[in-house]
């Protein structure tokens, strides 16, 4: 799975406690939100995350 930009700020769109995470990190750690949105990818969606299937859900119109 590979982290695409456009997908992972429409997740975020849809879910609340994703952004509250984002605003949280970027107030804790100082960093930017490019940053910040690609770290929750990492923690929250990636390598059976969370959020994994909502993410990969995200693809299936595209193909």
């Amino acid at each position: 799975m590979k982290y695409i930009r456009s997908q992972m700020k429409r997740l975020m769109k849809d879910e609340k406690e994703l952004q509250d995470r984002l605003k949280r990190l970027m107030d804790e750690q100082g960093l930017e939100r490019s940053f910040a949105l690609k770290a929750l990818y990492h923690s929250e969606v990636a390598d059976g995350g969370k959020y994994q299937a909502k993410y990969q859900a995200l693809d299936e119109p595209d193909k």
